[in-house]
């Protein structure tokens, strides 16, 4: 599915900037293009500076937070924090639609996804990447999907994450000195509880590597409006702790968000470094 498929009346109608109003596309004030787009995580909410922030509306209401557009190596880069800029969306409630159509309307075509997550097993430890391959989605009740017809549309979501841009970001990690494993299963819970001991066993059972609340349908709503996406998981915590391993204890929210924020700027320098260095999807600029 891309933009041209959908109805006439779901496609991008109006956005604004801070101060001005514009019709989306209108001559006397376009939207700014983006190359890429980078969503923010839990405890990361600011990327750019000296960029230029959009506000825009979404025929599904309003994203997160406004769009900020700056340049990184060149690049033009859309980011937007999906919990919002004080973290008010929990992840549930994250408007996944509206920020995947903000990232659409300023024409991304490359989506890097940094997020926070858990391990599920020894060997993958805090302050380590995990440039995921696959994921499961645990989730209910998420509104995931542009496809609501008609016609009746159905996304091809074998693999959910951009082999190019995955190996861009793992080559930007190492290149960093940043601890990375080169693929992995993310599992996407809903949140905003974290996971039972039960739960995690059964997870790590099935061979999944990592756990978090936000990959899906992230992932899917950039795939249905044509773009490349990767996700860049940062671990922070153990779960609901590994059995047998000395000193790891189950995860809490501050310990979360206290090791997001000692690892942030880490992440900052391996997503510079990979935005300089994706393959561009085809958008604007950019024809297939």
């Amino acid at each position: 599915m891309v933009w041209s498929a959908l109805p006439s009346a779901a496609r991008p109608r109006f956005a604004r900037s801070v101060g001005r109003v514009a019709r989306a596309g209108s001559p006397t004030e376009p939207l700014p293009v983006a190359d890429v787009g980078v969503y923010g995580g839990t405890g990361f909410y600011e990327l750019l500076d000296g960029a230029r922030e959009i506000v825009l509306d979404t025929p599904y209401g309003p994203p997160s937070s406004p769009v900020t557009v700056g340049e990184v190596e060149g690049r033009r880069v859309a980011f937007l924090p999906r919990h919002g800029r004080h973290h008010e969306y929990p992840p549930h409630l994250v408007p996944y639609r509206a920020n995947a159509w903000a990232m659409h309307a300023l024409g991304v075509r490359t989506v890097l996804g940094p997020c926070a997550a858990g391990s599920l097993r020894p060997g993958i430890d805090p302050g380590d990447l995990v440039v995921c391959d696959q994921l499961v989605d645990r989730t209910w009740g998420r509104p995931d999907t542009f496809g609501d017809g008609p016609p009746v549309t159905h996304l091809a979501f074998a693999d959910p994450y951009d082999a190019a841009t995955r190996a861009v970001v793992v080559d930007a990690a190492r290149a960093e000195g940043v601890t990375v494993h080169d693929g992995g299963t993310v599992v996407v819970i809903p949140g905003p509880r974290f996971a039972t001991r039960a739960e995690s066993r059964w997870y790590r059972a099935n061979g999944w590597d990592v756990i978090n609340m936000s990959q899906y349908p992230e992932a899917a709503l950039a795939a249905e409006l044509g773009a490349v996406y990767a996700g860049v998981a940062l671990v922070t915590d153990h779960d609901s702790g590994v059995e047998g391993e000395p000193g790891i204890t189950p995860v809490t929210q501050e310990a979360v968000f206290a090791a997001f924020a000692a690892n942030l700027e880490r992440l900052k320098a391996v997503l510079y470094r990979a935005i300089a260095a994706v393959p561009l999807g085809a958008g604007p600029g950019n024809p297939p």
